[in-house]
């Protein structure tokens, strides 16, 4: 324990006296998280509409060029339409259109309700459509936002801070003396995976804490579930930072290799926008990244208020991927 300890001690202090480092990692994602809402704090134009069944031939609703139309399965209306209707009343779509039961949803206090309204009722082939209304509160885009933007700042912290610094001590020879020392590889990595899990932890509540202080995040769940979720998902980076670090003893390939695995998660996991309506395929590649699960469960706990037995498959795939990880990583693990 007393090895452990020194080496956990000595990794978070390295990290704390790298003022450069230690700034960023608090700097970067609350300037990240104004400025999005900053810029994103106007209303949009473009309509985002769910709909099931094929539109009545001449309609004129369907040829508006502002409009993004979203195809449901009609086969599964019954199934999934609950979870639709709520995408329209937590304002994620504009209005909901069942073309086969001539029926449209419309959420009272949608910005856009009214015009799509008269929309509806001025095109001959849908102005027969019954009208149905659901309410619910406007979200906005930095409350939808923050909890992608924790999960990066996560992911860059987690695979930096573990997988990177394993590979520059191994490069310079760190990793070589230490070998010669009682202390074992598992200790070694257990240590390096603590001390990083403690600083991500106290930076992203920072972060967290010091924007909501000024933003007034929405919170409709548990902040004990929430920080649950954000546990489990800096286990899961940083499972990867160790995997990823196993071998690599150059920084330029280990660099181009953190590339590769980040740009596509931050693309694929709903980070900076929402993937609704994108090809099969890449909800598939999403569902297998762990910042998609991080991102949906702290989102389904703070914009929905689900409980951790809704958010459970989210948590036993972190789960899952971390442990998978530490396995290929212990598998792998060199100290030269």
């Amino acid at each position: 324990m007393k090895q452990f300890s020194a080496m956990v001690y000595a990794r978070t202090m390295e990290f704390v006296r790298d003022r450069g480092t230690f700034f960023w990692n608090l700097l970067f994602p609350v300037v990240l998280v104004f400025g999005f809402a900053f810029a994103f704090s106007g209303n949009a134009t473009l309509f985002k509409i769910g709909t099931y069944g094929i539109a009545p031939t001449g309609s004129d609703f369907t040829r508006i060029e502002q409009s993004q139309f979203i195809p449901y399965d009609a086969a599964k209306a019954g199934e999934e339409q609950g979870k639709v209707i709520d995408r329209l009343r937590r304002h994620e779509l504009d209005m909901v259109i069942d073309y086969d039961a001539g029926a449209y949803w419309i959420n009272e206090k949608g910005r856009n309700a009214s015009l799509l309204r008269r929309l509806v009722h001025v095109d001959p082939a849908m102005a027969s459509f019954t009208e149905r209304r659901v309410s619910g509160d406007p979200i906005r885009y930095v409350d939808w936002f923050v909890p992608g933007v924790i999960g990066m700042n996560m992911l860059f912290s987690c695979l930096s801070g573990v997988g990177f610094v394993i590979v520059r001590y191994r490069k310079n020879g760190v990793l070589k003396r230490l070998r010669a020392t009682p202390v074992s590889a598992l200790s070694f990595v257990s240590a390096q995976a603590l001390s990083r899990f403690l600083i991500v932890m106290v930076t992203s509540a920072f972060v967290f804490l010091g924007t909501n202080f000024f933003l007034h995040f929405m919170m409709k769940g548990s902040w004990l579930d929430l920080l649950l979720v954000m546990s489990l998902g800096i286990l899961s980076m940083i499972s990867l930072g160790l995997a990823f670090a196993s071998r690599f003893k150059s920084e330029e390939l280990a660099g181009g290799i953190m590339n590769l695995i980040t740009m596509p998660m931050l693309g694929l996991s709903g980070v900076f926008f929402p993937l609704e309506g994108a090809p099969k395929w890449i909800g598939l590649a999403a569902d297998a990244l762990p910042l998609t699960h991080v991102t949906k469960a702290a989102r389904d706990i703070m914009l929905e208020g689900s409980s951790l037995v809704a958010v459970a498959p989210h948590l036993l795939f972190l789960l899952a991927f971390s442990a998978l990880s530490l396995v290929v990583a212990s598998l792998l693990f060199r100290w030269d």
